[in-house]
C-alpha cells in the first residue's frame, strides 16, 4: 500500500533523512520509534511534501507523490496528523472537522467519526482552543479521517497527553484500521502505547532505520535503549 524507497531530504544544505526505505502493507501498523532530533518529523513532514525530498520515491497504491504537492498528496490517499496537532483553535469542532471533508461531502460530517469520538459530538460547537490536549488529539485524527484516506500518518500522538487518554487513543486506533482498512504509520517515543497498537516497529537513529521487528519478536529493551541514550 504504501512504499517509500531511497528516500533523502533536509533543511538547506544538512541532510536529516537518509535514504530511507520502507514498506507497509495495507491494514497494517507501524512505529517508528525514536528519540528527539532523530529524523521522525522530518520524515513524516517529506512524506506529505511539506518538505522537498532530495531523491527517492514514494508510492501509495502504485502511484508515485514525488513531485505532488502536500494537497495532491492527500487527494492521492495520505492523510496526516501533525506534532502538536495544530487544530484551528478558533474554529469549532465542527468546523474543523470540515476543512477535511470533501467538497462532495457537502459539510456533513460521517456518523462514524463521531462513533469514533463520542466526545467531539457532545463539544461540536465548542471552540477548538477551549479543547483539552487529548479532545484535540482526537479532534486532529478525526479532520484527518475526514479525508477518507487510505494511509494515515501520526506524529507523536501521546505527546502532552494524560495516560488515560492515551489508552482511549490507542484503542481508536485499532478500530479505524478496522472499519477503515487504514494503513497506519505512527512516529512515537512512548513505547507501550506503540506496544499496544503496532504490528512492526522501527526505530531511527540520526535519519536512518536501525532496528526492525514484528509484533510478535520485538526486544523492547533493545528499543528503549535506543530511546533512552
Amino acid at each position: 500500500m504504501f512504499n517509500v524507497t531511497s528516500l533523502a531530504s533536509g533543511y538547506g544544505q544538512s541532510e536529516v533523512i537518509h535514504d530511507i526505505n520502507l514498506k507497509v502493507d495495507k491494514q497494517e501498523i507501524v512505529a517508528v520509534m525514536g528519540r528527539n532530533g532523530m529524523g521522525k518529523t522530518t520524515l513524516f513532514k517529506t512524506l506529505m511534501g511539506i518538505l522537498p525530498m532530495r531523491h527517492g520515491s514514494i508510492t501509495v497504491d502504485g502511484r508515485e507523490l514525488a513531485g505532488m504537492e502536500s494537497h495532491q498528496r492527500v487527494a492521492s490517499g495520505v492523510a496526516y496528523v501533525p506534532q502538536g496537532r495544530m487544530i484551528f483553535p478558533g474554529m469549532t469542532v465542527l468546523e474543523n472537522i470540515q476543512t477535511g471533508l470533501p467538497a462532495s461531502a457537502n459539510g456533513k460530517v460521517p456518523d462514524e467519526l463521531y462513533a469514533l469520538f463520542p466526545v467531539l459530538f457532545d463539544m461540536r460547537s465548542r471552540r477548538g482552543g477551549n479543547l483539552s490536549g487529548g479532545q484535540q488529539q482526537q479532534l486532529a485524527i478525526a479532520r484527518a479521517l475526514a479525508t477518507n484516506p487510505k494511509v494515515l500518518l501520526l506524529d507523536e500522538p501521546t505527546e502532552g497527553i494524560q495516560p488515560s487518554i492515551i489508552k482511549d487513543i490507542a484503542k481508536s486506533l485499532k478500530e479505524i484500521r478496522k472499519l477503515r482498512q487504514l494503513t497506519i504509520i505512527v512516529s512515537e517515543q512512548v513505547l507501550s502505547f506503540t506496544l499496544d497498537i503496532a504490528d512492526r516497529f522501527l526505530v531511527i537513529d540520526k535519519g536512518r532505520f536501525v532496528y526492525e521487528d514484528q509484533r510478535a519478536n520485538v526486544d523492547a529493551a533493545t528499543i528503549s535503549r535506543y530511546l533512552s541514550v
